[in-house]
């Protein structure tokens, strides 16, 4: 394996958010995970040594802001100011699914803008490069001064929905935010477009009209978005779907976040397949007999091995 970076051999390190995606990583790539040992105390802090050393080696942890959350994170900064001190050559935060990307700007008064924080502290920690998947904002890229990989799932899940030649479906997103990535879904396909669309009624009372701009009377439904959280979108565009006159209804997002009550939400709506990624796992609880999960390793570790040789990654998607 080439490296003309100039840093040393590949070490992966598999983080507590996503240990069976670093294994399948671990896999696709040829290179076993590095050992070390994460250690959790009563108090909750975290402690982490390394069982191997990563003096001018190229770094990459994979981890995903998954619950908990927060002790995840504090996992990420930490295990990186290990491979820091440890005089790491570069390292490489690989997060395929990053917390807080929802909170991407000041949108009201006295409020945060926590995606920039969280850039603030992984580069303060010493990261030298980041990769994610589907940022659900893309301007949160520009929230880091270090160089890093926004990459995304649509080829992945956009190749799967091609095998279903689904000959008479209707591409609908679940709000006008997610139009523009929507439309590229229909374009791929070659399908036509609908939307689900929120307007406020100005009434004195907070309540949110629903209005279908589109057709999907006798049609295949594929509602898109990036993530599923607690499904009430979701649940919101297949009930107005439905109520127009759509077929069978089908789901495709990056991200099974399936905060409560998302598992029973989901469980309970007339979706014929979910489809998603392995960017969260999925705990056996929360596992639905209708989910689908295609995996994200190859793309990952395809990356990865481009970022150590030195070579394009754009060229994967032909850009």
């Amino acid at each position: 394996m080439t490296n003309i970076a100039g840093y040393g051999e590949i070490q992966l390190f598999a983080g507590s958010g996503c240990p069976e995606l670093a294994k399948r990583i671990s896999d696709y790539i040829d290179v076993p995970l590095s050992p070390w040992e994460i250690t959790k105390f009563p108090n909750e802090n975290i402690w982490i040594k390394l069982n191997i050393s990563v003096r001018g080696q190229d770094v990459y942890l994979i981890q995903s802001h998954t619950t908990p959350v927060h002790r995840n994170i504090m996992e990420t900064l930490i295990a990186i100011d290990c491979f820091k001190r440890d005089s790491a050559g570069r390292i490489t935060l690989v997060a395929p699914y990053l917390a807080y990307s929802q909170s991407d700007k000041k949108d009201q008064p006295r409020v945060p803008i926590s995606a920039r924080l969280l850039a603030d502290m992984i580069e303060v920690a010493g990261t030298d490069r980041w990769m994610t998947l589907d940022l659900h904002a893309g301007q949160i890229q520009g929230f880091y001064k270090i160089p890093g990989d926004s990459l995304t799932t649509f080829h992945i899940l956009i190749e799967y929905f091609k095998s279903k030649n689904l000959d008479n479906a209707v591409v609908v997103t679940p709000d006008l935010g997610f139009a523009k990535r929507g439309r590229n879904y229909a374009a791929e396909l070659k399908v036509p477009l609908a939307f689900v669309e929120k307007r406020r009624i100005d009434n004195g009372v907070d309540r949110e009209a629903l209005t279908l701009i589109g057709s999907v009377e006798g049609k295949d439904v594929i509602i898109v978005d990036d993530l599923v959280d607690t499904a009430g979108s979701i649940m919101e565009a297949v009930d107005i779907v439905k109520a127009h006159g759509a077929r069978d209804i089908y789901l495709s997002f990056a991200h099974a976040v399936l905060s409560d009550p998302a598992h029973e939400r989901l469980r309970a709506l007339p979706i014929k397949e979910m489809v998603c990624t392995d960017t969260i796992p999925i705990p056996e609880h929360k596992m639905l007999p209708n989910i689908t999960i295609l995996t994200v390793a190859d793309l990952l570790g395809e990356v990865i091995l481009r970022s150590h040789e030195g070579r394009s990654v754009g060229e994967l998607f032909n850009e």
